[in-house]
């Protein structure tokens, strides 16, 4: 894919200096870039790099000053920042642009599929799916029984939908993760044994919601487990039953959310966080890589750290005072060997 300079001020609406016919096929960061690459600069810490860098374009801030000659052509754009995202997200859509159904598939009979839908080879799709227009499932996913999906909707390859789930309009699910698997029920027995407990209910995923590799999304075992729009989840995450993800928050890898616990909007959660079944964690909440959370949260816009989690301030102070206690325990000692001593001494 080749775009000139001329091409690129006018996608972000910036304003050119040097060659406006220079053509460039990819983008590079501007320490890495060679020619033929787009690049951008908006840490003023890179800047040193304008004056040195291979790249053929490079998109900047409109106020910034160039102090020395510079080789590439320079587009200035209100936010390079916001301009080269713009690009990128741009890129990749052209690169992911498939349509078209692709051959070995089975798509049931009774499967609905919209208009300008890409279906990757290997994929299995079963009775009573609906997939909205402009999806694009890629091979090797599994979309069970009764599934709906909505428009613009992706599902990228090894991806698996249970039955009865539904997914809403502009989600991204990557590969390897698992929507609606069963929730862990089991029943224990006088015996010490395990009965397991059927998980008749579903998944939700609402709009804008993006769920990162090899994730897991337990189905409800009545009911649906929900996660509400525009809700980001990263790689790796386990999601049990019946829990419920308040809209436009984002949790990162390694985190886990035991059954029918329910966390607020916009709440912001650190990797490898540990959240027990049956609480409720308030709106807003900020929680520190590594955290257990073991009770319930109420107040909403905190922040917490720590296992088991306190306030993220007193966690800090506490922090300090683990790092003093060497100190403090030599301390004690010499205190303790002077009472011994004063008392020998009377």
């Amino acid at each position: 894919m080749q775009f000139s300079a001329r091409q690129i001020a006018t996608l972000v609406k910036g304003t050119l200096e040097g060659d406006p016919d220079v053509i460039v096929e990819q983008l590079a960061k501007i320490e890495e870039a060679s020619s033929g690459c787009l690049s951008f600069l908006s840490n003023p810490k890179y800047e040193q790099y304008l004056y040195t860098t291979k790249a053929s374009v490079v998109i900047v801030n409109e106020d910034l000053k160039v102090d020395k000659p510079v080789q590439c052509t320079i587009i200035r754009a209100k936010n390079a920042y916001s301009a080269f995202s713009t690009l990128l997200e741009m890129y990749n859509k052209m690169r992911l642009d498939k349509t078209g159904i692709e051959e070995p598939s089975f798509i049931h009979p009774t499967a609905k599929i919209g208009k300008d839908v890409y279906i990757g080879a290997f994929t299995y799709i079963d009775k009573g799916v609906v997939i909205g227009d402009h999806c694009k499932v890629y091979p090797h996913v599994y979309i069970g029984d009764n599934v709906k999906i909505g428009n613009n909707t992706t599902l990228f390859a090894g991806v698996s939908v249970y039955f009865d789930c539904v997914i809403g309009e502009r989600v991204i699910v990557h590969s390897g993760t698992v929507i609606g698997s069963d929730g862990f029920g089991f029943a224990p027995q006088e015996d010490g044994t395990y009965n397991k407990i059927s998980q008749i209910g579903n998944v939700i995923l609402e709009d804008n919601v993006e769920i990162g590799a090899n994730s897991v999304i337990d189905r409800a075992t009545m009911g649906s487990t929900i996660i509400r729009k525009g809700v980001k989840l990263d790689n790796l995450i386990q999601v049990a039953h019946n829990v419920e993800i308040g809209k436009n928050t984002v949790i990162a890898a390694q985190s886990g959310i035991s059954g029918s616990t329910k966390i607020g909007d916009n709440a912001i959660v650190g990797g490898q966080v540990g959240i027990v079944g049956h609480i409720n964690i308030a709106n807003g909440s900020k929680i520190q890589a590594q955290s257990g959370i073991n009770r319930s949260i109420v107040e909403e816009g905190k922040k917490w750290s720590g296992s088991p989690a306190t306030p993220y301030n007193a966690q800090m102070r506490s922090q300090v005072i683990y790092s003093r206690l060497p100190e403090l325990e030599r301390r004690l000692e010499e205190l303790e060997q002077l009472l011994l001593t004063k008392e020998e001494t009377k």
